[in-house]
C-alpha cells in the first residue's frame, strides 16, 4: 500500500484510520487498527496504532475515515500528515 513520494526519496508508508480526536490545531489524532493471526492460538487479534496527523486545513473531524503518509519529523510527537479524507462522518 505504499506509493510514491514526490521528493523521489523511495517509497513513504501510508495507513488507513479513523479520526478519534481533533482537538489540536492542526493536528489529528489517528487510530489504524490491524488484524493478524495469533501464533499459538489461532485466533485473530485486533491491534490499534494512534497515531498523531499534521492536518493543514483544519478539515477533518472525529469518525472521518483518512488516509495518511509518513514525512519528516514536524514536532515531537507527529511524523504523519493527511494524505486524503476516505469518507466523511456522518453529521448528527
Amino acid at each position: 500500500m505504499a506509493e510514491e513520494t514526490q521528493t523521489g526519496r523511495g517509497r513513504s508508508k501510508t495507513r488507513v484510520g479513523e479520526v478519534v480526536s481533533d482537538k489540536m490545531e492542526k493536528t489529528i489524532v489517528v487510530a489504524v487498527t490491524r488484524q493478524y493471526m495469533h501464533p499459538k492460538y489461532k485466533k485473530y487479534v485486533r491491534k490499534q496504532k494512534r497515531y498523531k496527523v499534521h492536518d493543514e486545513e483544519n478539515e477533518c473531524r472525529v469518525g472521518d475515515r483518512v488516509l495518511i503518509e509518513e514525512t519528516r519529523p514536524l514536532s515531537k510527537h507527529k511524523r504523519w500528515k493527511l494524505k486524503e479524507i476516505i469518507e466523511k462522518a456522518p453529521v448528527v
